[in-house]
This record gives C-alpha cells, structure tokens and sequence, in this order.
C-alpha cells in the first residue's frame, strides 16, 4: 500500500501561483502513475493532472492545460503540481493520488488533502 503526503497549499490571489508537493512512501513499485484531484464544496471530486512512470507522459484536465504542470522527481518519490494563472474556480481541496484507472481521476490511493484557495 502507498502512502501519500502533501504540502504546499495555501491562499493566493488570482493570477498567482502555488506549487503542491506530494511525497510517496510505501508499495511505491507498485504503483503505475501519480497525479492529483481537486473537489470544491458542492461539487464532484474530479481529475486535475497525471503522469505515468513508465514513459513519463502526462495527463491533464482541460480546464488547467496550459496552467498548470505535473511533474516527478522519482529519486525523491515525489510529485509536483505547479499551478500558474490561477483562478476563483480553481479554489478547492487537492488530493495527490496514485494508482491510476483508464481515466483521468480514476485513482487507487488517495492522500489527505491540501487546501488551495484563490480569492479574486
């Protein structure tokens, strides 16, 4: 089982940037991909960003494209989600997670949660 762990969320004005962290431990050979989700109150957990270890490719959602970047550090066993451009609607809960479905946000392993919050 993977354990995962994030840091480096916060409150920034729009326009702003963050960069989340999250550090894995565990069954990290396990795994085939880390990535992050987001869930604003009242609204459904959805997919933000994914990138797979084996060919490091990576997966995002149309709504950060161009914002934001997924990155890996697997010496470290951690991943980055730098966040550009920020927005009003990109204040949410973010989760790292690994284990990746066939679809953005399908995840096996779910962290704790970071909070982000863009005020306009």
């Amino acid at each position: 089982e993977v354990q995962l762990v994030e840091s480096g969320g916060g409150s920034v004005q729009a326009g702003g940037s963050l960069r989340l962290s999250c550090a894995a431990s565990g069954a990290t050979f396990s795994s085939n991909c880390m990535g992050w989700a987001r869930q604003a109150p009242g609204k459904q957990r959805e997919g933000v960003a994914a990138i797979y270890f084996r060919n490091r490719g990576t997966s995002y959602a149309h709504s950060v494209k161009g914002r934001f970047t997924i990155s890996l550090d697997s010496g470290q066993n951690t991943v980055y989600l730098q966040m550009n451009s920020l927005k009003p609607e990109d204040t949410a809960m973010y989760y790292c997670a690994a284990d990746c479905g066939g679809v953005l946000g399908d995840f096996g392993a779910w962290g704790q949660g970071t909070q982000v919050t863009v005020s306009s």
